[in-house]
């Protein structure tokens, strides 16, 4: 345990029980006794008057230690009984790293069926480690973080990923909390250092102004979350073999309860994030008025609108169409950005799409570095056109 009560400078007061948020500070027999549901937030420490709640320390692992870590593992969440996209995108990724590392990458699923672990080897799992137990189907951190904390300390894979989704982002820093580990979030690309065998984790920082590198190497697993739709998915083999556990969920338990789950509904009738070809626009505009172009432009392709942040601080469109690190992240097939300058806060959220075109005036602009197909232009001259010869090729006058 993290966390530890001295017996001997316990004198039983109580105040370091409303101090903890997770009701994890019990008394027996007169003391404080910290049990199994600490998070390790350290709020009692320093509430008690006596000292007696203490940090042990961690020695540093040595060398022979971290080499006792192997595989790459990736967290398959579900919703509703169905795998989310994100998990594989997760085994694209899970995959190269496997590959680089020469070793097995394994994904782990609560809550689904024997047939969605089936799909995921097809998605490049050797191995998946599921568990069906009535406790998963709705997502609770608790019973989540139990289980995958325990076979990671039975198995000791060397990196752990999973999505920054609501979910990953609820339970995943409980999980590394609970192993006394790092974890990174929102992270953009990931690679293995060849020499060390580091795995480098890239995300934005600063207010995305650079993209920062970050390091655990003096600690396992790696965790780390992976921003949706920034990584490809991998190669599908319908004949691909692989091995299916079933996990034990006995002893796992949960002190709250997942009631119901109620969809949000919205009014876009197309998701932004699933959509295959999308035209965003930005400060080049000039005026919201240019949107209808935009608009014009998308309806015709069967596409969404997106913007830039720029676009949307104006108040010419809502929030809900903004892409970027403060935004949405897609990975459309093709993606237009229409008087985009390509700032990097605009880029992590569009640069993994399979074909980008830009349209901008300024030929020096950072879109264009980024950009399948440039266009240096005036983008009221330019989209009139296209938009002219796509109906001309759909018959429509």
């Amino acid at each position: 345990m993290p966390v530890i009560v001295n017996v001997d400078k316990c004198k039983g007061c109580e105040e370091c029980l409303s101090s903890c948020p997770f009701d994890a500070i019990v008394m027996k027999e007169g003391k404080a006794v910290i049990n199994e549901y600490c998070q390790v937030c350290m709020s009692c420490i320093s509430v008690c008057p006596e000292g007696a709640i203490v940090e042990t320390e961690k020695e540093a692992p040595e060398e022979g230690d971290l080499q006792r870590y192997k595989g790459i593992w990736i967290f398959a969440e579900q919703r509703g009984g169905k795998v989310s996209s994100v998990a594989y995108e997760l085994l694209g990724i899970g995959r190269n790293l496997a590959d680089d590392r020469k070793t097995e990458l394994s994904a782990v699923l609560f809550g689904a069926s024997e047939p969605e672990a089936r799909e995921l080897i097809r998605w490049g799992a050797d191995k998946v480690y599921i568990s069906k137990d009535q406790i998963f189907e709705g997502f609770n951190d608790e019973p989540y973080s139990q289980l995958l904390t325990s076979l990671i300390r039975e198995h000791r894979p060397e990196i752990v990923l999973a999505g920054a989704t609501p979910m990953g982002r609820s339970f995943i820093p409980r999980v590394a909390a609970r192993l006394r580990t790092g974890l990174t979030a929102d992270c953009t690309s990931l690679a293995v250092d060849k020499e060390t065998g580091n795995l480098l984790q890239i995300r934005p920082a600063f207010g995305g102004n650079i993209m920062a590198t970050i390091l655990c190497p003096n600690n396992r697993p790696q965790m780390a979350t992976v921003r949706p739709r920034v990584m490809k998915r991998g190669r599908y083999d319908e004949g691909r073999n692989g091995v299916i556990i079933d996990v034990n969920a006995d002893g796992v338990s949960s002190r709250t309860k997942v009631l119901k789950t109620v969809k949000e509904v919205s009014d876009i009738t197309v998701n932004l994030q699933e959509a295959d070809i999308i035209v965003s626009g930005g400060r080049g505009l000039g005026d919201p008025g240019g949107f209808k172009l935009i608009e014009e432009l998308a309806e015709l392709l069967g596409g969404a609108v997106g913007s830039s942040r720029a676009a949307v601080d104006a108040g010419w469109i809502p929030y809900r169409h903004q892409v970027g690190q403060t935004g949405k992240t897609v990975c459309p097939r093709i993606y237009f950005a229409c008087g985009i300058s390509g700032a990097v806060q605009h880029l992590v959220g569009m640069q993994s799409s399979d074909i980008i075109i830009a349209i901008n005036k300024n030929p020096e602009a950072p879109i264009f570095d980024v950009a399948t197909y440039g266009i240096v232009g005036d983008l009221y001259e330019i989209i009139p056109l296209l938009i002219k010869r796509i109906k001309e090729s759909k018959g429509i006058s």
